[in-house]
């Protein structure tokens, strides 16, 4: 068989990964109560022989929660459950990272607990709906706009999210500035309508972002933070604006300031999204010097190819995990994929669709 750079070891920062294949974040709602539980360490063990996995998205705090059944890192309880998982990627060989997705605007009151609050950059309603397991599909509401004490206690709450991954056992952190959730509703034109020093201007925009991850960076270390980004992405409404290209060009050379390691890369493209041209993923290589993680579509030539060229150092699988979960032995052996594939399960609440797909036998 053909030798494949993918398969080879590379290091991300400070972790050392056994192949370059990654599997991406992916919501899956098995978190009863917000509480990682065993039924998740079964899931991850089952897929650790990727090189790095990357945790679907973890809410640094309550605020933060904004779909059914998703989990935190910000009570005792969810440590000790994420301590299960991480010592069931790691007693495989594996690495895993976790990352912090605070919903933003993104959310309903039903999705939340009491006392938790709905928080935006501006008081600017998305349009569309979520599933809330009380009350099934229900509108947006109004966010409320961050005042100058919520962006302090925001970022406070992702620093000591980001102390709980590492007491938790995990190998680093990556933050989610994609798919239109806080961080990304900051860089936005439409979603952030701030006249202060956090909107108005490209720099303004970012300033919040580029402030989360030096100081998530400050306390685990730089060698141990990542960023997922999805330029041209529109999920959970966000549209495009002029500035698109400059906010990333922007972003990307502060990001490479601070020294972080890796940025995540995410084209959505494949589902269905407008394209990330290829010139924004080339300019972005440019300007960040440490590890790119590409993600969107990818099968394995294609993977291979972009690696080969150096557009990227790793290449992100999602939904080929779901139905594989030894999608890197199958891969790697040129062994078929499965395509039994049961997408009403993927945000159902037990093991069907989510545990129960077996391996390849020969």
């Amino acid at each position: 068989m053909k030798a494949y750079k993918l398969f080879t070891p590379e290091k991300v920062g400070s972790i050392e990964v056994r192949n370059r294949l990654v599997m991406s974040p992916m919501t899956r709602c098995r978190t009863i109560g917000n509480v990682p539980n065993d039924l998740m360490a079964d899931y991850y063990r089952q897929r650790s022989g990727v090189g790095l996995i990357i945790t679907e998205g973890v809410s640094p705090s309550a605020n933060g929660l904004g779909y059914a059944r998703i989990p935190g890192i910000f009570s005792k309880q969810q440590v000790e459950g994420w301590k299960k998982i991480t010592s069931a990627v790691h007693e495989n060989g594996g690495k895993i990272v976790i990352q912090f997705m605070h919903c933003g605007r993104i959310a309903h009151p039903l999705n939340i607990p009491e006392g938790a609050e709905i928080l935006a950059p501006s008081a600017v309603k998305p349009a569309g709906q979520m599933w809330t397991d009380a009350a099934g599909m229900q509108d947006y509401t109004v966010p409320k706009a961050m005042t100058s004490e919520d962006l302090v206690s925001t970022k406070a709450e992702f620093v000591t999210a980001a102390k709980n991954a590492m007491e938790a056992g995990f190998d680093g952190v990556e933050l989610h500035s994609a798919n239109g959730y806080l961080l990304e509703q900051f860089l936005s034109p439409i979603s952030n309508i701030r006249t202060d020093q956090y909107g108005g201007s490209v720099e303004n925009r970012c300033r919040f972002v580029l402030e989360v991850a030096a100081a998530v960076a400050d306390t685990i270390g730089k060698d141990k933070t990542g960023i997922r980004l999805s330029p041209y992405g529109v999920a959970s409404d966000m549209p495009h604006y002029p500035e698109i290209d400059a906010t990333y060009q922007y972003l990307s050379e502060q990001l490479n300031k601070l020294g972080i390691a890796y940025i995540h890369l995410v084209d959505h493209s494949a589902m269905g999204a407008p394209e990330v041209p290829l010139n924004i993923k080339k300019q972005i290589r440019s300007n960040f010097k440490n590890s790119v993680i590409l993600a969107g579509g990818y099968e394995i030539e294609r993977a291979e190819a972009d690696i080969e060229s150096d557009l990227g150092d790793l290449i992100a699988f999602g939904r080929p995990f779901i139905n594989n979960p030894d999608l890197v032995e199958r891969l790697e052996n040129g062994w078929p994929l499965s395509t039994d594939l049961n997408m009403d399960q993927f945000y159902s609440a037990d093991e069907k669709g989510y545990t129960d797909y077996p391996v390849y036998k020969a």
